[in-house]
């Protein structure tokens, strides 16, 4: 992909930001063998009979193989997405691939196993939960709903718009897993290290808070429905039970949390690391984060890109985008798209954006590159009309192909002058 120098300077600012984000490069810095030390807090570990790990998100197994090459684990659960082939073999772990990003039958069944072996561990033993995005659909267990109804409601709202925090606040009121209701009646010591995917590492949003509680309720998640206007795709069990929620206080979930829970990395790490590179190799640096809607993101991008030689703007986040069409592609796709049509005037430079997780949307594709050519803007219309930034992208072989990366910061991106 490096056909040019400036491409190549791209990506391997790119890359700093993948290797950041690897648990192998996070874990260590918490994580000795007779102890966890986050922040000013230190937790004894050397004290427990056994130590246990669950893991569930995208970054599961690499977590897993981080912390067991640091403390010997007596036995885990992974739970990764499906098409995701785990990094970590041998028989103490049990390993589940689930669907991403709806849930299917081996999510059910992952939910009840993890469960099961949470509330089956005593007094002098220990969990560590290794939590990343993902979560959410890789773990389910619908409360008095069916699987079916779940994958509905999540697909509807992945076509809707929302953010990840009015998603997770309608999926936690729909689960007997998720808000903290994993760790509620566990009688072990437990402490979950997590990754963040979300926006100002909103705990009770990765992973829909599945380890630590919920500060929503059912009526906040009826009021997103009713913002979106989405009541009328949603089923009627689905409505009864947020409608019977709202009335009910004795039904609503934890807003207090049993264990703690750390945030050990988040998207700002892969910034960083990406700034350092840059500047290793001779840019002026300018950072930011973009989230909501992504036409606005474009928009706050190209009002930061500097005029001047040699210069490279870092961004990160994760934009919200609305499925016009059937088309293949993604965010990051579409978000290096419409850079593309809109900077068509501007000084040459190089415009790249990935998902860290390695997966774009609907596509087998982390991102894409570009030089901001000339191409017709009519052509570049109807790609955008039928969200097909995929194709548009394998046409001009600007696809980003990482594969599933183990991990999951958010996105990144990187324009060079």
């Amino acid at each position: 992909m490096a056909t040019t120098d400036k491409k190549k300077e791209c990506l391997q600012i790119l890359e700093a930001g993948l290797q950041a984000a690897n648990p192998e490069n996070i874990i260590p810095k918490y994580v000795t063998p007779t102890q966890i030390k986050i922040n000013d807090k230190v937790f004894d570990i050397s004290k427990y009979s056994n130590i246990y790990s669950v893991a569930f998100g995208k970054a599961g197994d690499s977590m897993t193989r981080a912390l067991n090459a640091i403390i010997p684990i007596k036995s885990g659960i992974v739970v990764i997405p499906k098409g995701s082939k785990s990094i970590i073999k041998g028989k103490k772990f049990q390993i589940f691939n689930s669907r991403h990003p709806k849930p299917d039958q081996t999510s059910v069944k992952a939910a009840k196993e993890v469960m099961k072996f949470v509330q089956n561990k005593r007094g002098d033993e220990l969990i560590i939960f290794l939590v990343s995005g993902g979560g959410s659909s890789l773990l389910a267990m619908p409360d008095n709903i069916t699987l079916d109804d779940k994958i509905h409601v999540t697909n509807v709202l992945l076509k809707s718009g929302a953010t990840i925090q009015e998603f997770n606040c309608i999926r936690k009121h729909l689960s007997k897993i998720k808000g903290g209701k994993l760790v509620e009646n566990m009688k072990c010591d437990g402490i979950s290290l997590v990754m963040s995917d979300v926006e100002g590492d909103d705990l009770s949003s990765i992973a829909s808070g599945t380890t630590y509680m919920d500060d929503t309720t059912y009526a906040d998640a009826l009021e997103i429905l009713d913002k979106y206007k989405l009541k009328w795709k949603i089923p009627i069990e689905v409505l009864q039970v947020l409608e019977k929620g709202a009335k009910n206080e004795k039904l609503e979930s934890s807003k207090k949390s049993k264990i703690e829970n750390f945030i050990i990395a988040n998207n700002s790490d892969c910034l960083e690391a990406m700034k350092k590179t840059a500047e290793q190799i001779g840019y002026t640096v300018d950072i930011m984060q973009i989230f909501g809607d992504l036409k606005d993101a474009v928009k706050e991008i190209l009002e930061k890109i500097s005029e001047s030689e040699k210069t490279c703007l870092i961004f990160g986040g994760e934009t919200t985008v609305k499925v016009l069409g059937k088309g293949m592609g993604g965010r990051n796709q579409e978000l290096v798209l419409r850079m593309l049509k809109n900077s068509r005037r501007s000084k040459p430079m190089v415009i790249a954006s990935i998902g860290t997780d390695g997966i774009d949307g609907n596509s087998v594709f982390a991102g894409a590159i570009t030089e901001n050519i000339k191409i017709d803007l009519d052509i570049m219309k109807e790609f955008l009309k039928n969200s097909d930034s995929g194709r548009f992208f394998q046409k001009q072989k600007g696809n980003i192909v990482t594969n599933f990366t183990h991990t999951n910061l958010m996105d990144i991106g990187v324009i060079l002058r």
